[in-house]
């Protein structure tokens, strides 16, 4: 028997319970967003997180994981069915006319975390940004109906530096899943060593190569700022708060030397007065 598929409301309703339970640094859950756009959000998010989980199943071989990403891939070219993901997606990409191209993007960013665990050259880091966190910034514009090329450049830069952010913070977690995203050409260069991540040493010259990291991702949050004043409204506030945290993350992680092993830099409840200050003094 096939199952009916959900109303558009509980479809939505669905997505927006997955954004709530496992919120990650994106905007899907946040009271800033205009309440509008906030079922479109939830029903991207829901997407990207089943793709995510879908790359780092534990238990699946990576035959099947790539099984599974390519069927969730083939499903944005058929009728949505009873999934209520795909039911809300489905009513989302007709809305807000959303390019498929982007979720194409995310999902082949999944498949090359399957695939791929090291990065010889910055270029390719950046390649991999491009498809796993810019399809999410562009996404959030045209829900909010933007469509402006250098509102979209911007959006990459600030995308990519918070991208980077979260694998300079995560750097433990993902060698513990046997990932590392700092570049091999940077960290000969630095004379840093896979080896000391195993034994959670934070060296001398990993420190150097990490500060080199931090800077690069810095010049990418100077070099996104302006769409946070592209936008109107409450999105405006949202973004400038989303760069100013990921900002801050940066200075805690500099602030402890890039010893993640010891301190893994988050934010929490008593840094919200001081991103709230800085959203309203921004300029």
């Amino acid at each position: 028997m096939v199952a009916a598929a959900p109303s558009i409301a509980d479809a939505y309703a669905h997505c927006e319970q997955i954004a709530r339970s496992h919120y990650e640094n994106f905007p899907v859950a946040s009271r800033l967003l205009p309440p509008p756009m906030r079922p479109h959000i939830a029903a991207i998010y829901a997407f990207a997180r089943a793709a995510d989980d879908f790359a780092d199943e534990p238990g699946l071989d990576v035959a099947e994981r790539l099984r599974r990403l390519d069927d969730w891939q083939r499903r944005l070219h058929q009728p949505p069915g009873a999934d209520p993901v795909f039911v809300a997606l489905a009513q989302t990409r007709r809305e807000r006319q959303l390019p498929v191209a982007l979720f194409e993007d995310l999902v082949s960013a999944f498949r090359q975390d399957v695939t791929t665990t090291r990065y010889q050259r910055w270029a390719d880091v950046m390649d991999y940004c491009r498809r796993s966190a810019n399809p999410v910034g562009r996404l959030v514009l045209r829900v909010a109906g933007y469509d402006d090329p250098r509102l979209d450049r911007a959006s990459d830069a600030v995308c990519t530096a918070l991208q980077l952010t979260n694998f300079w913070q995560d750097l433990e977690r993902d060698w513990a899943i046997g990932r590392v995203y700092v570049p091999a050409d940077d960290r000969d260069a630095a004379g840093a060593s896979t080896d000391d991540l195993g034994a959670r040493r934070m060296t001398a010259n990993w420190r150097q190569v990490m500060a080199t990291m931090a800077r690069r991702t810095r010049e990418l949050f100077a070099e996104g700022r302006s769409v946070c004043d592209g936008v109107r409204g409450r999105l405006r506030w949202e973004l400038r708060l989303t760069w100013l945290g990921g900002s801050r993350i940066l200075d805690k992680l500099e602030a402890a030397n890039y010893d993640v092993f010891q301190h893994r830099p988050t934010l929490g409840k008593a840094d919200l007065p001081a991103l709230l200050r800085d959203a309203i003094l921004w300029r």
